[in-house]
């Protein structure tokens, strides 16, 4: 079997603050196949948008931290290289989408400027033909009148053509894999299916590997092949969509499936997120959890359970052979 595009193993990325380290991803590990959708997926301040941002070192240093683990991406850890061998990747072959394209783009510069400022960085071409190569993306991504709107400054774009720039900037050099951290969370649900819709044509058409963070598990429903749960910095469970819609193995995930309509009695979930710089012994989630049993409650993060065919569950709530979980058994007494 061919090896995963990217490979994260125990990643663990630190904050130093006055108050303390915060550890905002301790111990992380997923995989990305070649062409496969990867949702990471929990709730706001679980460490997802650190992960993704650690893959190419994106996370400011100080006070952030790479602290342990390795990314491999095709083959190399780019943990372990330098900031200038790092730029061949960072918008090259790694293409990164954030959540808030207003911040993504200067406002001082037309977004024409700012794609050729992009595609010259990593490709030896000259000014004439990488404003081609940016008026073609922005025709590719549904931007009209591409000739009048490549001269036009971000603030001329609503919220849903900016996101479309962003995506365009994140695609200049066909990248291998694209890293869309909550892409369509500040806009509404029209162009967010429009931006969804735009992203798994290009998925399509390229053969890109797309790593989609969401705390919105609809999104995740209608795009994800696997899921990857983190909570407080850690995963929680990983496994195929269907698998952990139809089967949710650990509490956190269960609870979250909760709150979506039509699946239980949309309420949040009780309690808060733990201290990042002093999180509890055990699994991270057993203050909040009503299955928690003493041995949720000290040691380490459980090692993950094998709940069937590439499904895990990072929980002590399983029998000896990993095939009924106990949390099951407590809902239906």
């Amino acid at each position: 079997m061919a090896d995963p595009l990217l490979s994260v193993r125990d990643l663990r990325t630190y904050f130093d603050t006055d108050d303390g380290t915060v550890r905002a991803v301790d111990g992380v590990s997923f995989d990305v196949e070649p062409g496969e959708t990867v949702c990471l997926v929990g709730e706001s301040g679980s460490g997802k948008t650190v992960a993704c941002e650690s893959i190419t070192q994106l996370v400011p240093t100080p006070p952030g931290r790479i602290a342990g683990g390795e990314v491999i991406f095709d083959g190399e850890d780019l943990t372990e290289l330098s900031g200038s061998e790092l730029r061949a990747y960072r918008g090259g072959r790694v293409g990164h989408v954030f959540q808030n394209p207003q911040g993504a783009l200067d406002p001082v510069y037309t977004v024409g400027e700012q794609l050729v400022e992009a595609i010259r960085l990593h490709r030896d071409v000259p000014k004439a033909a990488a404003r081609e190569r940016a008026a073609d993306l922005l025709d590719r991504v549904g931007i009209g009148d591409v000739e009048e709107r490549i001269d036009d400054y971000p603030h001329q774009f609503s919220g849903g053509m900016k996101q479309r720039v962003v995506v365009a900037m994140a695609l200049a050099c066909d990248p291998d894999l694209l890293v869309a951290d909550e892409p369509t969370t500040a806009l509404d649900v029209t162009i967010q299916a429009q931006v969804l819709r735009l992203l798994d044509d290009l998925q399509d058409e390229r053969g890109m590997a797309l790593l989609f963070v969401t705390h919105d598990l609809g999104v995740v429903a209608e795009i994800a092949d696997r899921v990857v749960v983190m909570y407080a910095g850690k995963v929680m469970e990983t496994g195929d969509v269907y698998q952990v819609f139809e089967n949710p193995s650990h509490p956190y995930t269960r609870a979250l499936l909760e709150c979506l309509p039509g699946r239980g009695d949309v309420e949040t979930i009780g309690g808060t997120l733990p201290d990042p710089t002093d999180p509890p012994d055990g699994c991270r989630f057993h203050p909040r959890c009503p299955h928690a049993v003493p041995e949720c409650e000290t040691g380490d993060q459980p090692g993950f359970r094998d709940v069937g065919d590439g499904h895990d569950a990072a929980c002590v709530l399983y029998d000896a052979d990993h095939e009924t979980p106990a949390a099951t058994e407590a809902d239906d007494d």
